[in-house]
């Protein structure tokens, strides 16, 4: 199984609390995440958590020695996620999630921000916390 992590799986993963503690585990366990991802966590993280820089960058340090490098943001996954933000009523930004999460040849996208159980091209959503 190779497991796509939403942003809201690595904010989680900040906290303290049981889903702290399950997004933590499930960041250990090893998986892909994207470079969208990345900019949504620090935005977060400087913003409504009001963390500082060096915090945050050693936050986005400790993600890319467990993750590896995350998945670039190219105009095919655009284009590929426009198709399925149009076909299927996703927003862009979740599209955008769900197209690089299918381009990484990923079975299962943790978010708790999306539809469980919904399928497409192999890829499920799994909402973790749920």
């Amino acid at each position: 199984m190779v497991a796509f992590l939403d942003t809201n799986i690595l904010l989680y993963a900040q906290e303290r609390g049981a889903k702290a503690e399950k997004a933590r585990a499930l960041i250990d366990a090893g998986g892909v995440t994207s470079v969208q991802s990345m900019n949504e966590l620090i935005n977060a993280l400087i913003g409504k958590y009001r963390r500082p820089w060096n915090e945050v960058e050693r936050i986005r340090d400790d993600l890319l020695a467990t993750l590896g490098l995350p998945r670039p943001l190219t105009f095919a996954t655009h284009l590929f996620a426009a198709n399925v933000a149009r076909d299927h009523k996703f927003h862009i930004y979740d599209a955008m999630i769900i197209a690089s999460a299918i381009e990484a040849g990923c079975d299962t996208l943790y978010s708790e921000d999306m539809h469980d159980g919904w399928t497409l091209a192999g890829l499920t959503v799994v909402n973790p916390f749920g």
